[in-house]
């Protein structure tokens, strides 16, 4: 699965212009949903350039995303790095009239990510609920790590995949020495507040050890009156490739990812 983009820079963006890398699916209507994509990485990866098979299967049910580089100006370390995704979230939702990407005035606004990118763009929606409520239409967490303690009952799998030492490592860069742990915008896992959120797609799978802590975070959404899509896909479809672990299926989850979100953008139009 595959969807045509473009590399831009974003002119205006508040903390300075950001590259961009702009995926269209096919088909796309007058008022496509826009998708703010934020890409995992473990708090680690700084490359913007990468390919985004997320984004792109994102893209390929119907929307226009921008896949933007929130990371490398920053060294992915808090608050920086979820300032920068929130200031591109405040662009887009002030432009997304006038961008030549197809978008229109009542196109949708999302911000999605995977892993820690899920960790910021649930971060990022909490702040838009608190300083820019009404603007954001739905937050997309796909395996969002979310845990700095990392000691969920599924994170036992973390070694399986190969990625205990390397979260650890992100989460000592992203958090660093400034109690940013304590922080809801940090680790919104923690965050005793969670009413008035944008309604959440979150999704996970069987064999992912982030899966009890993705979990948990859509049911306590839940409890606090958010909206909320969950879905727990089967094993086999070789989920942890989707964030750079080890798997020894084939990955097969793209379509799922497609398959879900036209789902979630159904309920929210509902």
């Amino acid at each position: 699965m595959s969807a045509p983009w473009k590399d831009v820079v974003l002119e205006n963006v508040p903390t300075g212009p950001v590259a961009a890398r702009i995926y269209n699916g096919d088909g796309l209507k007058k008022a496509a949903p826009l998708v703010l994509y934020l890409h995992g990485g473990a708090f680690l990866d700084t490359d913007h350039a990468t390919n985004r098979p997320v984004a792109a299967s994102l893209a390929e049910a119907g929307a226009i995303v921008v896949a933007a580089d929130y990371t490398s100006c920053n060294q992915n370390a808090f608050p920086k790095v979820l300032e920068c995704a929130y200031g591109l979230l405040a662009y887009l939702s002030n432009k997304r009239n006038m961008l030549a990407l197809g978008g229109a005035k009542k196109s949708l606004l999302f911000v999605a990510g995977e892993e820690s990118g899920g960790n910021v763009a649930a971060g990022v929606a909490l702040k838009a609920r608190d300083q820019m409520p009404g603007s954001l239409d739905g937050q997309v967490l796909i395996s969002p790590l979310l845990d700095p303690f990392m000691g969920s009952k599924s994170f036992l799998q973390a070694e399986e995949s190969g990625m205990r030492e390397r979260w650890t490592e992100g989460w000592n860069r992203y958090l660093g020495f400034l109690g940013g742990v304590c922080h809801p915008y940090a680790a919104p896992r923690y965050c005793s507040r969670l009413s008035g959120l944008a309604p959440a797609l979150v999704l996970t799978a069987e064999d992912d050890p982030l899966r009890d802590e993705s979990m948990e975070y859509g049911s306590r959404l839940k409890a606090a009156g958010v909206r909320v899509r969950q879905q727990v896909l089967p094993a086999g479809t070789g989920w942890p490739t989707l964030y750079g672990g080890q798997s020894k299926d084939k990955p097969s989850w793209q379509q799922d990812i497609c398959c879900c979100f036209k789902g979630f953008v159904e309920d929210v139009q509902a």
